[in-house]
C-alpha cells in the first residue's frame, strides 16, 4: 500500500465531501435524531434502552458511512473518473483505504457528537469499541462493493433504503412483531447491529464478535468481486 497514492485519494474525498450537501447533511441525521432520542433517557433517570442506542449506530453506519462511500464511487462512476483509478498503480487497498478515511472521519465525528447528546453510561468499553469497528468495517465494505457496482448516483437510492431499513433499523423489528420467539426476530438477531446491542448490554461474548467478524469479511469479499467486475468491464 503506498501512503502517497492514499493521501492523493483522501484529499481528492474531503474536497468532494464538503462540496456535497447531501452527504455533509447526512452526518447530521444521526445528530438530530439523538437530540430526539435524549428525551427517552431523561424520562428513563439516565438510562438509555441499548435499542436506541443500536438505532442510533444503525443510522450511523447505514446513512453517513455505507451511503457516503457508496455516492462518492458512484459519483466518479458518472463523471467516468473511476476508471482511471482502477487503471492507476493504485492497488485495491490504495483505493479502498483512501476513499474510507473521509467517510470514515465524518463517520466517527457524528457518532461520537450523538452518543454525548444521548450520554449513556459505559458506551466507550473496550468490548463496545470493538463492535462497533467490525460493524463499521461492514457497513464500509458494503459501500464500497455496492459503489463499484452501481453506474449513477440516482441508482444508489435503489441499495441506501433496503441497506438501511434491514442492516440499520434492525432493532425496529421488535416493533412490528410482538412476538419474541417469531423467527423472523430469531433471524434479525444474528445481524450486526443485534450482535453490537448485546456487547452493548453485556450479554455477549467471543460468539458476538465472531459473527460480527464473519460479516466483516463477507463484505470484504463483495468489494473483491466488484472490484474485479468492475475491472474487468472496462
Amino acid at each position: 500500500m503506498n501512503m502517497t497514492r492514499v493521501m492523493a485519494i483522501f484529499e481528492k474525498d474531503l474536497k468532494e465531501f464538503m462540496k456535497n450537501m447531501m452527504l455533509f447533511t447526512s452526518v447530521l441525521l444521526p445528530v438530530l435524531m439523538a437530540v430526539f432520542f435524549s428525551r427517552v433517557g431523561e424520562g428513563a433517570k439516565g438510562v438509555v434502552p441499548p435499542e436506541i442506542l443500536g438505532i442510533i449506530a444503525g443510522v450511523v453506519f447505514s446513512a453517513v458511512l455505507f451511503s457516503a462511500v457508496m455516492t462518492m464511487i458512484a459519483e466518479e462512476n458518472e463523471k467516468d473518473t473511476l476508471r482511471g483509478l482502477l487503471q492507476s498503480p493504485a492497488t485495491i487497498l490504495d483505493i479502498i483505504f483512501g476513499k474510507s478515511m473521509v467517510v470514515t472521519l465524518m463517520t466517527v465525528l457524528s457518532l461520537v457528537a450523538s452518543i454525548i447528546i444521548i450520554s449513556p453510561d459505559n458506551y466507550w468499553t473496550a468490548g463496545n469499541i470493538l463492535s462497533l469497528v467490525l460493524t463499521g468495517l461492514f457497513f464500509l465494505n458494503m459501500g464500497v462493493g455496492f459503489g463499484l457496482v452501481v453506474k449513477s448516483v440516482a441508482t444508489t437510492s435503489v441499495y441506501v433504503l433496503p441497506v438501511m431499513f434491514i442492516f440499520g433499523f434492525t432493532p425496529y423489528i421488535e416493533m412490528l412483531i410482538t412476538d419474541p420467539d417469531s423467527i423472523a426476530i430469531k433471524i434479525a438477531e444474528y445481524f450486526p447491529i443485534y450482535q453490537h446491542m448485546f456487547v452493548l448490554e453485556g450479554s455477549g461474548g467471543v460468539t458476538e464478535f465472531i459473527i460480527l467478524g464473519a460479516w466483516a469479511a463477507a463484505s470484504f469479499l463483495l468489494v473483491l468481486w466488484a472490484f474485479n467486475k468492475r475491472k474487468n468491464d472496462e
